[in-house]
């Protein structure tokens, strides 16, 4: 996206590069000051919640200025490099002036053409024009309205003062534009029951915080209607969990001996979504511990197969294959929850994800339409993605539409777990460590090549018979691996 300074210079704007993002940390430039660049060319690296992306400028002309330095974080719709367009440009877009002090805002923001809705964009060439504009800052917001209230009263918490509580927000009129505020915090809204088109805001450009949220509940609170309020018996739980207690104590931190990571990107968005789908989709894990010895043996055999020449193949290969297998079995566990609709939605396809660590943090790619790939196929599929991650390269698109996914934590020497599950997914499969351990083999205990699976699901798509039915699939597969054949 870019916008006229000049006759001849163009800012170019931070662009949506997901559905939805609202930011990117500025990772790397590719360009300083005076160079020259092309359209089409690749200028910075920029990481999101999803994922590292490389952004190409749209026109050609020099560079005059970076605005973010390196390992900045830039909300979308900033503008990130200035250029100055040879040959001149064309006719400025239309800007508008700054109104003068003390004018009302809100006449000029009624002439504006209202959003339609999203449109797609394409990644370094401008965010859709339904994107949330940024509201004033406070500081230059206009005096308060004479129909405010006055702030009310606070109570006591527990015999302590509560924290003064900003002024009664007035209700956004009808068209104002949708309150700004990151997800968790509007989870944290939901939870608490509080509509965010009362909140006032204390963040940068407007954006509602934790702290906002927390501020409005405490405003909420009627006062109370007699001083005898520490009589209250300590035990009683405030009125729907919304009132706390007793401020939080305020934690002591050792600078000289702690280091402070800040929270971002790829492990900020994890965080949030293993947070929400911890206590949004009610897991079950089931485990089962089996005997893989024939399955190491394939491994073995297939490595010297010239259909494989050039392929990785591993027991996550099998294993994944094995679930494949179990899902075409079972396929009403290929399925997500509609909680909108209130509906089960049931596809008819398979996007598996695999876990993959990097340095960023976990991500979860996946490979499309795996349920009709062959197994050469399958297997080139989960070379490429495990290379892509591992070079930090891996899209938005390749971690959007999964439907189930594989964990393989045997790789650091753990036997089993339980897996939270991918937002929008419904079973998840975690894949032990593969250990030579004394086993009952045709009535005789011998060493025999032994791992843990463990399937987590959500019960509320998934009940106990077809969690189970899918979890002995697959170890009856990798168990005796000739049912890859009779089974498919």
């Amino acid at each position: 996206m870019t916008t006229m300074t000049d006759a001849s210079v163009r800012e170019f704007k931070m662009p949506d590069v997901g559905e939805g993002l609202t930011e990117a940390e500025i990772l790397k430039w590719y360009v300083q000051p005076g160079d020259t660049v092309t359209d089409g060319q690749v200028v910075c690296e920029v990481e999101t919640a999803k994922a590292a992306v490389e952004l190409p400028i749209p026109y050609d002309g020099v560079v005059r200025e970076l605005r973010f330095p390196e390992g900045t974080t830039v909300d979308v719709g900033t503008a990130i490099i200035a250029v100055a367009v040879a040959g001149g440009a064309p006719a400025a877009e239309p800007q508008q002036t700054e109104a003068p002090a003390g004018a009302a805002a809100e006449p000029q923001q009624a002439e504006e053409p209202k959003p339609e809705g999203r449109q797609p964009v394409l990644v370094g060439y401008g965010v859709s024009t339904s994107a949330t504009k940024r509201r004033p800052r406070k500081g230059a917001e206009a005096a308060p309205r004479a129909d405010q209230a006055p702030a009310a009263p606070q109570p006591e918490l527990n015999g302590r003062a509560a924290a003064p509580a900003p002024a009664a927000p007035v209700a956004a009129p009808a068209g104002k534009d949708r309150p700004l505020a990151k997800p968790p915090v509007r989870k944290l809204a939901k939870d608490l029951g509080v509509d965010l088109t009362t909140v006032v805001p204390s963040g940068p450009d407007g954006v509602i915080t934790r702290e906002d949220v927390h501020a409005a509940v405490r405003a909420a609170v009627p006062a109370p209607q007699a001083p005898a309020a520490e009589a209250v018996p300590a035990q009683a739980a405030p009125a729907a969990g919304r009132v706390p207690t007793a401020p939080a104590p305020v934690a002591a931190y050792d600078a000289a001996r702690e280091t402070r990571v800040p929270v971002k990107g790829v492990r900020k968005a994890t965080a949030a979504a293993m947070v929400g789908s911890a206590f949004t989709a009610p897991h079950v894990t089931e485990f089962v511990t089996v005997d893989v010895t024939r399955t190491m043996k394939l491994v073995e055999e297939l490595k010297q197969d010239k259909e494989f020449t050039g392929l990785r193949v591993n027991p996550l290969l099998l294993i994944a294959r094995a679930l494949l297998v179990a899902i075409k079995r079972n396929p009403d566990i290929n399925a997500s929850w509609d909680e909108a609709n209130q509906e089960i939605v049931l596809k008819h396809y398979v996007n598996l994800g695999i876990a993959a660590a990097t340095p960023r943090g976990l991500i979860v790619p996946n490979i499309k339409d795996a349920h009709a790939k062959t197994l050469p196929q399958l297997a080139e599929s989960l070379g490429e993605l495990v290379a892509t991650a591992r070079e930090g390269k891996t899209s938005p698109a390749a971690m959007q539409g999964g439907t189930v996914t594989i964990t393989n934590v045997g790789v650091f020497g753990v036997d089993t777990g339980t897996p939270i599950l991918n937002p929008g997914e419904s079973a998840i499969l975690a894949v032990g460590a593969i250990k030579l351990q004394p086993w009952v083999h045709k009535g005789k205990v011998k060493p025999r090549q032994v791992t843990t699976l463990a399937l987590s699901f959500d019960h509320r798509l998934v009940d106990g018979e077809l969690g189970s039915k899918v979890l002995a699939d697959v170890a009856a597969i990798l168990e005796q691996p000739k049912r890859l054949i009779t089974w498919a």
